[in-house]
């Protein structure tokens, strides 16, 4: 199918201007820059909640040729401000495939500037950094579109996980389950609700700032921190929250935000990366065994610490670390049941090779009922 067009811009605040066509809104669209290494999973990436308030550079050099469907969103719409590629696919063909890519971010007002030298713009975010960026129409920016960008917020800072989150309890799984499980939703993924359910778990999804004792007052077998967006930091109100639970011997597991929430929890604090890790290619050390994870990840932030521990956090203990960067990948509890790992297990888009750490939590919560 054809694909309205028309010039289109990518300013960042550095004042590196780049040039394409956009596609769907005109209107000027502001937010942090970054890029993921994905070859595939364009669908579960742009509607992941951790995501939210980024423009997107996909790496791979053609998105939209499968199309979209009904059964891989990892949330019920586009979560990303707006996506910025090398070729955008006029067509599409998979049989599983319920429409196209461009109508799908059209329908959510997602801008798409395409035919952009996504490599330049790649090499030129790792060497200066992730930064705030706008998306227009035209083959240069004008004076609402300057004053847009200016106006952007930094990602540092920002409580993006209670905009994401569920504002009321919901159910996922069956219902005669054998275990039953309680998470914070900071902006959590489909395909973890997926995996829990499979492995006999019924889900209660509670908002991200639900206090401890009503969580407590469900008397759970558990408790999942989830993924979500923005600065940890500024998620004020659940480190007390999850210290009170886990002080309980409650078993807990958090992945990507809620490993880093776990962190703070116990008296550690994160920082800012200069890009963050986004794709499904990046490689993690166990450290009890030795062996080398190909894992998928989405954070711009990382616990703060080394092989050694986490800083300012004594009861906790570095299992697993980044073979790029040495950065902090996977933390426990050196006393309580409580595990978390900064990259996605449930491998939505991703590789598989992390998926046994759901039977890791499973068998903490086996050994909680004795």
């Amino acid at each position: 199918m054809a694909t309205l067009s028309q010039k289109g811009f990518l300013l960042l605040e550095d004042g590196t201007l780049f040039h394409g066509r956009l596609v769907g809104p005109a209107e000027p669209t502001v937010a942090e820059v970054v890029f993921t290494t994905n070859m595939t999973g364009y669908q579960e990436t742009f509607s992941d909640p951790s995501f939210r308030g980024q423009i997107v550079v996909m790496t791979a050099p053609q998105i939209g040729n499968y199309g979209i469907n009904a059964e891989d969103p990892e949330s019920a719409r586009p979560q990303v401000a707006g996506v910025i590629c090398r070729e955008l696919s006029p067509t599409y063909s998979n049989w599983r495939a319920t429409g196209s890519l461009p109508e799908w971010l059209g329908g959510a007002s997602v801008p798409v500037l395409t035919e952009v030298d996504t490599r330049r713009l790649t090499k030129h975010l790792r060497s200066v950094g992730v930064m705030r960026g706008v998306i227009g129409a035209g083959e240069t920016p004008g004076k609402d579109a300057l004053a847009a960008l200016d106006a952007c917020p930094s990602m540092a800072g920002l409580d993006l996980a209670s905009v994401v989150s569920t504002r009321e309890p919901y159910e996922w799984g069956q219902a005669n389950a054998p275990y039953h499980v309680v998470a914070y939703d900071y902006g959590i993924k489909r395909n973890i609700l997926r995996l829990l359910d499979a492995h006999g778990i019924r889900v209660t999804v509670v908002p991200s700032d639900m206090p401890a004792h009503d969580v407590l007052a469900m008397n759970p077998d558990g408790v999942f921190l989830s993924n979500g967006p923005g600065d940890p930091e500024a998620v004020t109100y659940a480190p007390a929250a999850i210290r009170e639970i886990a002080e309980q011997r409650v078993p807990m597991f958090g992945i990507c935000l809620g490993h880093q929430l776990l962190g703070i929890s116990f008296g550690g604090h994160t920082a800012k990366m200069p890009f963050g890790h986004r794709g499904g290619n990046q490689p993690v050390k166990d450290l009890e065994t030795g062996q080398v994870l190909i894992t998928s990840q989405n954070h711009g932030f990382a616990v703060v610490g080394s092989p050694e521990g986490v800083e300012g956090a004594p009861d906790l203990a570095v299992t697993h670390i980044n073979l790029n960067d040495g950065t902090v990948e996977g933390l426990k509890h050196r006393h309580l049941p409580v595990f978390a790992v900064q990259y996605h297990p449930e491998a939505a888009p991703g590789p598989h090779d992390a998926v046994p750490l759901f039977d890791q939590f499973l068998k903490a919560l086996r050994n909680r009922r004795g």
